[in-house]
């Protein structure tokens, strides 16, 4: 069975022998280098959050968005090869506005989601297409239902809907972490999903290893009459300096921990 690309990795079209398709497989390695991507389902809402790493000092850094609104009750964070992931959400957007010139009304989100995925899974059946190298977070609220939901698309057009995902270079710490929150038995609210956010991201980040940061974060809820805005500067800032004395006691309990341990031996 074929273990490498070699000679089946020139087409998104071409199967291994062994059933893989290299260039999806690619294109999630284009996803696995860029920032983390953190989505949380909560009991008033949705929080999106994304890291956007500066990639140099002059860099203005308002300017490249990670989380765009693609129709008043949805929204749209992205981590990948941002040029890719900025296609899928035009496509996003195109969605929900034909939805509301033929209906009259939003879309909703889990419609908006296969559809999102099934333009990004046609890019894998062409020889002359590639696959996107970018994975998508959906935050959306169903009009009809009455009820928020998550949504993430990944690179191979597989969509799922969750209480809590991760996308990015932090996907797998990331969802340990959101796994110890047990978001699925009981949902936070949308303060406090900003909080943990934070704090999971800056808790990846390694000063010494990693370039600088801006963290873009939004939400969509009760507090907002249910649309999609990006979190206020000042509840990030706040929620930040929460994340970074959570952190540092969690630092000074290991290194008690450490000294007790010393002293017993």
């Amino acid at each position: 069975m074929a273990s490498s690309g070699s000679g089946y990795d020139l087409s998104s079209a071409t199967f291994s022998p062994d059933g893989r398709i290299f260039q999806v497989e690619y294109a999630n390695k284009a996803v696995e280098h860029a920032g983390t991507a953190i989505g949380i389902l909560c009991s008033d809402g949705v929080v999106l959050g994304v890291q956007k790493p500066l990639l140099h000092k002059l860099l203005v850094s308002s300017f490249s968005q990670r989380i765009y609104t693609v129709a008043s009750n949805a929204g749209v964070g992205m981590t990948g090869f941002i040029p890719d992931a900025r296609q899928v959400v035009r496509s996003a957007m195109d969605e929900a506005a034909y939805f509301v010139d033929d209906y009259g009304t939003s879309m909703p989100p889990e419609l908006l989601a296969n559809r999102m995925a099934s333009y990004v899974h046609y890019f894998t059946l062409h020889g002359y297409l590639r696959p996107f190298g970018a994975t998508t977070l959906l935050a959306g609220y169903d009009d009809e239902t009455k009820k928020p939901s998550l949504h993430m698309i990944e690179p191979n057009g597989v969509a799922f809907s969750y209480f809590a995902c991760a996308a990015g270079k932090g996907r797998q710490p990331a969802k340990t972490e959101l796994e110890k929150l047990e978001l699925h038995k009981k949902p936070i609210t949308c303060a406090d999903a900003v909080k943990q956010i934070c704090r999971i991201i800056h808790m990846l980040h390694d000063e010494n290893k990693d370039k600088p940061f801006e963290l873009e974060l939004s939400w969509l809820g009760e507090a907002t009459g249910w649309k999609h805005k990006g979190v206020p500067k000042e509840t990030i800032a706040a929620s930040v300096e929460w994340a970074k004395e959570q952190l540092q006691e969690e630092e000074d309990d290991e290194e008690e921990e450490d000294e007790g341990e010393m002293e017993e031996g």
